[in-house]
């Protein structure tokens, strides 16, 4: 829902979450609480209220809430005032981790929150992106996971196209799929020039994480690598935030590296931005058809195949087929 940075002490944060208004806020002990973003009083924006020693206050007759969405204070009732049991806001279960804030707005137990892989792993430097696309989740995710469009959209930035055939397995796992690529050609661009010496072996693969995680690792033997992992926060009018959590290990180098590769990723991204919103507001032009695909378009039947089994309540791909593809980059 967002960056953990984004959530201070004193002001509640408004979010959504499809068409759900959200309000989160820090409670007195500093963990982070979200609730719809209404008083059950006379149904104003919690948003618009302060927080005061870890209790959200509404705007409009000062009733406070407690991170549990319990109504914990009256003014026009007195300091000893026994509030009733039944008077609480709607509170929905939230979890910081790895510098993200996650709600889980369904029923029933919560999910597991996808882990960013290097957090905890000494020589990582890291920062957190969000950035808006008009696009849909499964546009998005396929965008990220998406190696032949790397070559038109991010030419000389990301990748360069060399006409090499590239061999490639795709494994479904228990949780989404992955892809991995054998020897695969590198044409100078800006961030290989960074992170791969010319002589330095590399190891890539793309994974997707059921339901909107998309995660991107390149390893080289010189000891530098980089992950890209961000999830989707789907938008009530169709659109998507996403948070990209960039990592990258760069042995002695990392912070004084990140001044050069930040604002080159912030760059990379605002590219796709672009071409999305174009794919976007262009499908909005015609009437619903659907896309036609090739083996190129590796994790997209993994992807797709996973989301409607979810939608559909039904069980989801199996895991541990395995195939085998040639593309050309």
């Amino acid at each position: 829902m967002c960056r953990s940075s984004d959530l201070g002490a004193r002001r509640p944060l408004g979010l959504q979450l499809f068409d759900q208004p959200l309000v989160a806020f820090r409670d007195a002990l500093g963990r982070a609480a979200v609730l719809e973003d209404r008083c059950a009083h006379r149904h104003a924006p919690l948003s618009a209220g302060r927080v005061c020693a870890g209790r959200l206050r509404c705007p409009y007759h000062g009733w406070e809430y407690d991170g549990a969405g319990r109504v914990a204070h009256v003014p026009a009732l007195g300091h000893d005032a026994r509030i009733p049991d039944e008077l609480r806001g709607v509170s929905y279960p939230a979890q910081e981790q790895d510098g993200l804030l996650w709600v889980w707005p369904g029923a029933g137990v919560p999910c597991s929150v996808p882990r960013i892989a290097t957090v905890g792993e000494p020589g990582w430097t890291r920062f957190i992106m969000k950035t808006r696309f008009r696009a849909g989740v499964e546009a998005c995710l396929e965008n990220f996971l998406d190696c032949p469009h790397a070559t038109f959209v991010h030419r000389g930035w990301f990748r360069s196209p060399t006409g090499k055939p590239v061999r490639a397995t795709v494994t479904m796992l228990d949780d989404g799929a992955v892809a991995e690529y054998f020897e695969e050609p590198r044409k100078r661009s800006v961030i290989w020039a960074l992170f791969a010496p010319p002589a330095s072996g590399m190891r890539h693969t793309d994974r997707f994480i059921a339901p909107a995680t998309s995660r991107v690792d390149y390893v080289f033997s010189a000891g530098r690598a980089y992950n890209i992992t961000s999830t989707c926060c789907p938008l009530a009018d169709g659109g998507v935030e996403v948070f990209t959590v960039m990592s990258f290990r760069f042995p002695l180098w990392g912070p004084l590296v990140r001044l050069a590769f930040e604002p080159v990723s912030r760059w990379i991204i605002r590219q796709d931005v672009r071409m999305l919103d174009l794919v976007a507001d262009n499908q909005r032009r015609f009437a619903p058809r659907r896309t036609q695909s090739t083996r190129a378009d590796l994790l997209a039947p993994a992807i797709r195949g996973w989301r409607r089994a979810l939608a559909e309540r039904r069980a989801p791909p199996p895991a541990g087929e395995c195939r085998e593809v040639s593309l050309v980059l």
